[in-house]
């Protein structure tokens, strides 16, 4: 099964801190690292690493980063005809600062992320309707999303919606035309306005979602696993032990292999099982798209912690 990924192309800008500054504060990093990033980009990375067939919809900046980003897809064996190039425009650019926790605060700067319209979508539309899966995320522009669910409506396409980074705006009778839709903690509150610092809050605002008519909410919570609820009732996968390092971009390395697996075997369960195992693996090296295992790698830890 072929997955179009459509989104976001960042570079990330990432430097390593023992603790964030304050306002007016200036410090020292203990280490710098410039790399691909970008949800729709991680994603869809996490996935051809995987082995999945991956058609990737972005816009890329008409400079230095852009071209970076083009080559890195290509060396990854994804399908780059639909990676646009914006005519003058930047690349989409993510400050992440890194602290020794291994917990992350990231600014993003859209650039040409801004350039992947509806009318550009649709350049691509005949390569998609091929495709078994759409991912999406929130990093382009809403119209763009939408056009993309009702395009994978009109090909009988399954769609995974991933509302990050949270806009309060959603249309959520626009999710509930997506088969999954896939919230980390964080974005649940803001979407759904509820407390989510315990499970059973998280359990309660993920119901709320359901009960408006979203098929499959995954809600992804770090070290904590994941829960699947949906009407036919809840489901937890519990995440790997692990020494974290850098957290950053491990929740795309969950989505990305989600969709690598579910587009393989239709297990939901599965899936969700190994992207917690994968996310966990990345999160055990610094860096966002260089921290992915390849399938190989993947294999030989799954194997060696029994998994």
């Amino acid at each position: 099964m072929k997955i179009a990924v459509i989104g976001s192309t960042m570079m990330d800008v990432v430097s390593y801190v023992d603790k964030v500054p304050e306002a007016g504060e200036t410090r020292e990093s203990q280490g710098f690292h410039i790399a691909g990033g970008g949800k729709g980009a991680n994603q869809a990375v996490a996935a051809a690493k995987l082995g999945a067939d991956v058609l990737f919809v972005t816009s890329v900046g008409d400079d230095l980063f852009g071209r970076a980003c083009r080559k890195n897809y290509e060396a990854c064996g994804i399908d780059t005809r639909y990676v646009m190039t914006a005519k003058d425009m930047p690349n989409g650019v993510a400050s992440i600062f890194v602290e020794a926790s291994g917990q992350n605060r990231i600014v993003i700067t859209k650039g040409a992320n801004n350039a992947l319209t509806p009318q550009r979508l649709r350049e691509a539309e005949a390569a998609i309707a091929s495709c078994g899966l759409i991912v999406l995320q929130l990093e382009i522009p809403l119209e763009t999303v939408y056009a993309a669910i009702e395009m994978g409506r009109a090909h009988g396409i399954p769609v995974l919606l991933n509302p990050a980074p949270a806009v309060c705006d959603l249309d959520i009778a626009m999710a509930c035309q997506c088969d999954f839709f896939v919230p980390n903690e964080t974005e649940l509150s803001v979407l759904t306005g509820c407390p989510t610092g315990t499970e059973e809050e998280i359990r309660q605002a993920a119901g709320l979602l359901v009960e408006k008519g979203l098929k499959n909410v995954i809600v992804t919570m770090g070290g904590q696993g994941s829960l699947w609820l949906s009407a036919d009732g809840v489901q937890k996968v519990a995440a790997s032990r692990v020494k974290a390092v850098d957290s950053t971009g491990a929740g795309d390395s969950y989505i990305g292999c989600f969709a690598e697996t579910w587009g393989r075997t239709g297990d939901i369960q599965q899936a969700m099982r190994r992207a917690s195992r994968y996310a966990a693996l990345s999160v055990t090296h610094p860096g966002t798209q260089d921290s992915y295992a390849d399938r190989e790698e993947f294999a030989k830890y799954l194997v060696q912690n029994n998994e």
